[in-house]
């Protein structure tokens, strides 16, 4: 376990950063831009050469000093937002401003850096996957949300027109972002290994592969336990004296879940084990939704564990 002499939190904002020390009740502000890291770099330099540094996800504008940092090879753990919302609470604040919220990081760095995982920097490939699949979930939102308000009673046929013009336009504009996935991971043979790979499971076809490997790029490489947790699908007991509930899941990536779910509905329709492990499942008593739930995680343990068996390395030719 490393041993750090400086814990920084650092809260992000679209124009500026907010520096915090543990141990210090003031703090500083930068631009959140390059010219903004160097200043804070040069001001702290010898401090962040054993520093552990927290920050959290504003989406996507923490990446400038997430990537600055870890090319500094400076120990960063990204925060999930709903946890230091809740250390936060545990210790009475009730305040909210930039300067505290830095404040805070810094002391749940402090406080809880020996159970956090630190950021591993992903190559541009991976991160332009990301994105990618990022805009094709919107894309989809909006093609529903148009599709309702096209069900909608209209005594306008101009805007009924205007809600089909809308729906083809983004159909176009998904089927062009699906491509792009596509072509990718067709270009690299680590990517496309992995989705041949997953495509050997019952109910994962080709747009779902896809969307794991873009949406979920730690597949293969955690336990069964951490892969269902990050997916949402680890059952939490709910249970309280004599009372036994059903076990809950909870929180992880809900695009990712999303996937699943469609991939469980395939494969509970499909001739393979996996439809009498579902089947099984409801002859037992659970509820159908209980058992297309454990059908998600069957799905993704098993996913885990075949491409943990993969030998090649994303940057192999």
């Amino acid at each position: 376990m490393s041993n750090y002499n400086t814990f920084i939190g650092i809260d992000i904002g679209k124009a500026e950063v907010v520096v915090g020390f543990h141990g210090s009740k003031t703090t500083q502000t930068f631009p959140n831009s390059t010219v903004g890291f160097k200043a804070f770099f040069k001001e702290h330099r010898k401090d962040l050469q054993e520093a552990f540094v927290v920050l959290e996800t504003t989406g996507g504008y923490e990446r400038l000093f997430l990537n600055s940092l870890l090319d500094k090879q400076i120990s960063v753990h990204r925060a999930n937002t709903r946890h230091v919302k809740h250390f936060i609470r545990s210790w009475g604040q009730n305040g909210k401003s930039d300067a505290l919220d830095a404040q805070a990081l810094a002391l749940y760095g402090f406080e809880r850096h020996k159970t956090l995982l630190l950021f591993q920097k992903q190559d541009p490939m991976t991160l332009k996957l990301s994105s990618l699949a990022q805009r094709r979930q919107d894309l989809n939102k909006m093609i529903v949300q148009e599709k309702n308000r096209l069900k909608s009673p209209q005594t306008n046929s101009l805007i009924s027109e205007s809600c089909k013009e809308v729906i083809s336009a983004l159909e176009k504009q998904l089927s062009s972002i699906t491509q792009e996935i596509e072509t990718i991971i067709s270009s690299v043979p680590y990517y496309q290994a992995k989705k041949e790979t997953l495509e050997t499971i019952p109910g994962i076809g080709s747009v779902i592969s896809s969307l794991l490997i873009a949406q979920l790029p730690e597949l293969g490489q955690l336990n069964r336990r951490q892969i269902a947790s990050l997916c949402g699908l680890a059952p939490y007991p709910y249970e309280s004296g004599q009372k036994v509930g059903y076990r809950k899941t909870k929180g992880g990536r809900q695009q990712v879940r999303a996937s699943l779910f469609m991939a469980a509905m395939a494969a509970r329709c499909s001739h393979s084990p996996l439809k009498a492990y579902y089947e099984k499942l409801i002859m037992k008593g659970k509820k159908k939704m209980v058992a297309l739930t454990a059908l998600m995680r069957k799905i993704i343990v098993i996913a885990n564990a075949k491409l943990k068996s993969l030998e090649l390395h994303p940057l192999c030719d």
